[in-house]
């Protein structure tokens, strides 16, 4: 172990002796506090004035010295005045805490990491079909193509996602992607691969590229920056606040944050609050759990809180809310990019009398994939239960009603009766996912979802003695359909990227006060379950421009 020369301590700090002996006690601390297992904290310093000094006497000639070797100062974080720093154990961090230079000491912890309500991401297929994307339901939802001409599409604005990361060469990205950073401790900093799909789902909604067949981003023209501070652990704190550091060091103009939980840490609070102090516009999502509770970072006073609703504009039933929500925004069956061949597409031929027809569908994790199509007589089976199965199932098709039962309880039921494939039919309108195990295995057949009124119109012509099938097919596709906040939350980070190109000069508060007085009333509304409403991009760009 190494101690600082005297003279480089003597010539790099500014002030007087008591600053002096103060900085003298953090290095020793920091040095003496790391000779057994390290544990990662975040120190922050009470002043621009302590932290400069601190960090100034951790450096030699422009890179860390001897303490970095060891590992007990990993980084800094000039921007939030911040030391990232390893210790033995919590009399270390005690010590830390007790210098007269520190404001706190903070452990890192791990937040839930963020995942969709519905949808899934399937491991990646060595090809993908390239499966044409009509314009997401969200984007005329927000009014975005009424604001393209105003801002330029958002043109001129940077984004920064924090997320799971992001597949930066996926088409609908990589003509916008900037430059991406890990900040998750997996890798050097330089690995932002997306594993779990939602960063990337969220970096297409915000700025995904136009295309011919329709598909696009809220403010298509915007630049995207990717910052993974979530891994299968979780999103740290300390990964976090780095990220948001690196934003603000990027001068980004939005950053995008579909995570949170219950609570914040404080370096997460101030991290956030020198965003805002830097200009940055920062938006989050509100929460999956439908209780009247915003979650953070969502919930702190700078930031934009977002909850969800459906096609037909109304609130979703995950969809936290409360007195910090902002506005709402699409986060119900939201296509957007997904990684690379991960996204699932189902195909479903319906034939009887000669006829067949292709008809929507959903499929299910955990189901088998069949990359040819398969044909096979349809048999119906009640809702699945084990009475409802008889022997003529075997070796053919079970049609099942949804409800009473699990999905997955349904297929296991049809298995055993010989099933060689489902087909579930939905108890109310519209199409689902979901997972039909909870270990992430794969059961032996096919398992897709038709609508309600396709299911009763087999089941009738079953009935009549008519023999119906069905041609089952699963196509991998870079493009899936999800639900949460998660996924309304980048549709106003985009609509704040278009507002910013429009005018770069408005500050945070300025972009969130905007949101909120164009946006469009919804209700009822008795306990803010809307915020201020539905958030309209043609009439906040307006605003935001003057008009």
């Amino acid at each position: 172990m190494k101690c600082l020369p005297t003279t480089d301590f003597n010539s790099e700090i500014h002030g007087g002796e008591t600053m002096k002996r103060n900085v003298f006690a953090l290095i020793l601390t920091v040095l003496f506090a790391t000779a057994a297992q390290a544990e990662r904290v975040i120190v922050i310093m009470k002043d621009q004035q302590s932290f400069s000094s601190v960090h100034q006497s951790f450096k030699v000639k422009g890179t860390w010295n001897a303490l970095n070797s060891v590992g007990e100062v990993e980084t800094a974080l000039s921007n939030l005045n911040t030391l990232i720093v390893d210790v033995k154990d919590d009399a270390g961090i005690a010590q830390l805490q007790a210098n007269p230079l520190v404001a706190y000491v903070e452990k890192e912890i791990f937040h839930e990491g963020p995942r969709p309500v519905k949808g899934f991401i399937a491991t990646p297929m060595a090809k993908s079909k390239a499966v044409t994307q009509k314009q997401p339901w969200g984007i005329d939802a927000v009014k975005a193509p009424q604001a393209w001409a105003a801002s330029k599409q958002g043109e001129g604005a940077r984004v920064l996602v924090l997320d799971t990361g992001i597949d930066a060469a996926h088409v609908s990205i990589a003509k916008n992607f900037e430059q991406g950073m890990d900040f998750t401790g997996d890798s050097n900093g330089s690995d932002y691969t997306d594993h779990v799909g939602h960063g990337t789902h969220c970096a297409g909604t915000i700025a995904g590229v136009k295309s011919r067949s329709g598909f696009t981003g809220v403010a298509p023209k915007a630049k995207i920056l990717a910052g993974r501070v979530c891994s299968e652990n979780g999103c740290s704190n300390i990964a976090i606040a780095q990220g948001i550091s690196w934003g603000i060091a990027q001068k980004v103009d939005v950053i995008s944050m579909s995570l949170g939980g219950a609570w914040s840490t404080p370096a997460e609070r101030d991290a956030v609050q020198k965003a805002d102090q830097a200009g940055i516009t920062v938006v989050a999502a509100s929460g999956n759990s439908g209780t009247p509770r915003v979650s953070y970072p969502a919930a702190l006073p700078t930031v934009i809180a977002v909850g969800a609703i459906d096609n037909t504009l109304k609130k979703t039933d995950f969809s936290q809310w409360g007195p910090e929500l902002a506005v709402v925004a699409p986060g119900a069956a939201v296509v957007s990019s997904v990684p690379t061949g991960t996204g699932r597409e189902g195909s479903v031929e319906i034939g009887a009398n000669g006829k067949k027809v292709k008809v929507l569908n959903s499929t299910f994790q955990g189901a088998k994939e069949v990359l040819t199509p398969e044909t096979n007589e349809l048999v119906a089976a009640g809702l699945g239960k084990p009475e409802d199965f008889t022997t003529a199932v075997q070796g053919k098709y079970a049609l099942i009603s949804r409800g009473e039962i699990a999905f997955g309880d349904k297929v296991k039921n049809a298995i055993a009766a010989g099933a060689v494939g489902v087909v579930i039919y939905n108890n109310a309108p519209g199409l689902i996912q979901g997972s039909l195990t909870s270990d992430g295995s794969t059961l032996s057949v096919p398992v897709f979802m038709v609508e309600q009124t396709v299911g009763n119109e087999i089941v009738a012509a079953l009935g009549k003695g008519e023999v119906v099938s069905a041609t089952l097919q699963t196509i991998a596709t870079d493009y899936a359909s999800f639900d949460g906040t998660s996924m309304a939350t980048p549709h106003v980070a985009g609509v704040a990227a278009l507002m910013k190109a429009a005018n770069k000069s408005l500050t945070g508060a300025q972009v969130k006060e905007i949101l909120k007085r164009t946006a469009t009333p919804l209700g009822p509304n008795t306990a803010n379950e809307y915020g201020a409403g539905l958030v309209n991009a043609e009439a906040a760009v307006n605003a935001a421009l003057g008009n």
